[in-house]
């Protein structure tokens, strides 16, 4: 996410107008049961993705709290938003570099361990490819389209996407996805499954792909091969 997307969340949670600072409260530990509350309820998921880069401690999500208590109260800022707008963008490019650092560490030692595993080969490019079950049909290039059903999560077991929760293969041009995707299938054969540890570097970069994949990923994916699909 780029950080002044972050900051516009930020601030149009700072300046976001309810009744008063008890209502908050009261939201706070109520259930959501209408439709309305669900909604509403949906609203703060998806502003707190946007701050999560963050990484805000509990003594800090107490002072964001804070802000917004007073900007639902409309009471006068203790600080001037203006003037700290420039170190609030300072704070996001400085958090989002120490995440992206951790990450990457973390990623390097996850895909270490996946290629010490038994039948885990890893490539020449950095992936980790583990065969789980080999299938006997074709493989396919690089050009082909292919149908697969697949689960893809964080190395912290988080999914992500899946495929198979959706009840809904996925057919794409393998020359289209991502190059951990497009070296791993093409390593794999019909009916056959496969484990595909992907580092950031074969996956979403140092951009991640918000709000659900933080910047320098890595990414393991479950992979069936269903079919190649041929053109019409």
């Amino acid at each position: 996410m780029q950080k002044l997307t972050v900051i516009a969340a930020i601030l149009s949670v700072l300046t976001f107008s309810a009744c008063n600072a008890d209502a908050a409260k009261t939201a706070k530990a109520a259930e959501p049961t209408t439709e309305e509350q669900k909604t509403l309820y949906t609203l703060g998921v998806l502003l707190s993705q946007q701050i999560d880069t963050f990484s805000l401690t509990p003594e800090e999500m107490a002072m964001v709290q804070k802000g917004l208590a007073d900007g639902v109260a409309h009471a006068k800022p203790v600080v001037d938003p203006q003037t700290y707008t420039p170190k609030l963008q300072e704070l996001a490019r400085t958090r989002m570099e120490a995440a992206s650092k951790k990450a990457s560490e973390a990623g390097t030692a996850y895909v270490e361990k996946a290629a010490k595993e038994a039948g885990a080969t890893k490539t020449a490019s950095g992936m980790v490819i583990k065969q789980t079950k080999e299938g006997t049909g074709a493989q396919p290039a690089a050009t082909d389209q292919v149908k697969v059903h697949y689960e893809g999560r964080l190395i912290d077991g988080k999914v992500f996407d899946s495929s198979i929760a959706r009840g809904e293969p996925a057919t794409f041009p393998l020359n289209g996805v991502i190059p951990c995707w497009t070296e791993g299938v093409q390593a794999m054969k019909v009916g056959g499954k496969a484990q595909l540890t992907c580092p950031a570097s074969l996956a979403y970069g140092p951009n991640g792909s918000p709000p659900t994949i933080p910047p320098q990923s890595t990414l393991v994916f479950d992979v069936e091969l269903l079919d190649i699909v041929k053109p019409q």
